[in-house]
């Protein structure tokens, strides 16, 4: 269904793969650093649309006090409160969902690299015989293109070693499933910061969100292909640092006024 996406981000890993291929070594395969490099160009290519992101949450920074006045004043009424606060985003010409665009746009694109890492001959590679010569190892993981979707002891499924052996547990630690959902959480947690406020429904189900989407990405991370959970989080990591700046340039620019 999303081939149209699939396959020119599959010409772009195997493009960025081909560059790299002088590199490859066991630590950190070329095709390893093809899906980090992919991953930071998209990131790149949606910088327009993520600024608008930063720029909304920076807005909704600025209400805090506006909002929290409203709260007080029509915290018995909250058909007032919602309507109130309307009337205020419309005044200050702020969308309450102009963040969530680069998110919606980002899902078909993750959709899409998990098509082409999950059939990567189909999308990326010539033939499986020159998939399955590749090598496709990143630090611990032996191959990205597996699913820890079981977790055995010292981490072999299939004679894969998919994680971190850690003897007082006797079990594999999925060290990069962890990483993605404490990414995902910490990067919640910042929009979270950046667009609280408004009532208490809201703020309600947000925090809801933030606590259950890095859980789901930890179990999701199990079932997909290493690579796309690779993706994943240095997608978030490059957001996280984005926003970091983007928004405590903000807050000095406001305490200097």
């Amino acid at each position: 269904m999303l081939d149209f996406i699939a396959r020119p981000m599959g010409v772009m890993v195997k493009f960025i793969y081909d560059i790299l291929k002088f590199i490859d070594n066991p630590v950190i395969s070329a095709y390893a650093m093809a899906i980090i490099v992919a991953g930071v160009l998209l990131k790149l290519v949606l910088l327009p649309l993520t600024k608008k992101q930063t720029d909304s949450m920076k807005d909704m920074q600025k209400l805090q006090p506006e909002l929290e006045k409203l709260k007080k004043k029509y915290k018995n009424d909250k058909d007032t409160l919602n309507r109130k606060t309307m009337e205020l985003y419309q005044e200050h010409k702020i969308n309450p969902m102009g963040g969530c665009l680069p998110l919606l746009i980002q899902f078909p694109i993750l959709i899409g690299f998990f098509y082409v890492l999950r059939d990567p001959v189909k999308y990326a590679f010539e033939s499986q015989a020159v998939y399955d010569a590749m090598n496709k190892s990143f630090l611990w993981i032996k191959d990205l293109g597996f699913a820890a979707n079981h977790i055995l002891e010292d981490g072999v499924v299939n004679g894969l070693n998919i994680g971190v052996a850690l003897p007082f547990i006797g079990q594999a630690l999925p060290i990069l499933a962890f990483i993605a959902g404490l990414t995902t959480y910490y990067q919640s947690k910042m929009m979270q910061s950046g667009q609280s406020g408004g009532n208490d429904q809201a703020a309600s189900t947000q925090n809801t969100m933030t606590k259950i989407m890095p859980i789901m990405i930890f179990f999701f991370s199990l079932s997909f292909p290493a690579g796309l959970t690779l993706y994943w989080t240095v997608s978030n990591t490059f957001q996280i640092v984005q926003q970091y700046f983007a928004l405590n340039k903000g807050m000095k620019i406001r305490e200097a006024k």
